[in-house]
């Protein structure tokens, strides 16, 4: 079956983004422009080469217009994004915890193993994380090292500090989740 997706891209403090939607304006995927094609090969990775079809949306969809409010300060707005992401099991467990750290906080990668009820897993999640097709909205920038220093992070480590930065200026952490961050 052939999946029928959405592309719009926009500016943002980060940098130029492209998003990818469905039909019920579920989000799938997310990425800059500048990370090259990263993004169609994860949609061929996970649709196969001709399991989707991309089209340009004709008006700004509700998930664009949620980054858009969260990058203008209301961090809370990408909370109603609904997603659609494709993964593992595995995955979408992480996946859907990472949604459950609150704006303004962070969490090791070993505290969202014993969240998940995998204390051991602390690899495979740091696996998990880095394969997120929906930064921000799907928060994987809001793990951290044990040692509350900032790890890797697809959109570069500047993002990372940038998105940790404005969600702490912006939001009322939660606890306890915070950690000490070293940024």
């Amino acid at each position: 079956m052939t999946e029928n997706f959405f592309s719009e891209s926009f500016d943002t403090p980060t940098g130029r983004m492209r998003i990818i939607t469905d039909a019920e304006q579920r989000l799938r995927a997310v990425d800059w422009e500048n990370k090259g094609d990263r993004l169609l090969q994860w949609l061929r990775s996970h649709y196969g080469e001709n399991g989707f079809r991309l089209g340009e949306t004709p008006a700004p969809s509700a998930p664009r217009l949620a980054l858009e409010a969260y990058f203008e300060g209301q961090v809370a707005a990408i909370e109603a994004i609904r997603t659609l992401p494709r993964g593992t099991e595995f995955q979408l467990l992480v996946w859907s915890a990472l949604r459950e750290i609150p704006a303004g906080s962070t969490l090791s990668y070993g505290a969202l193993a014993a969240k998940i009820g995998r204390p051991a897993a602390v690899r495979a999640v740091g696996a998990a994380n880095g394969a997120n097709p929906i930064p921000i909205v799907v928060p994987c920038h809001r793990v951290i090292g044990a040692d509350s220093s900032l790890t890797g992070f697809g959109g570069g480590l500047d993002r990372k500090r940038w998105l940790l930065t404005h969600e702490r200026t912006h939001a009322t952490p939660s606890f306890p989740y915070n950690l000490e961050l070293r940024i």
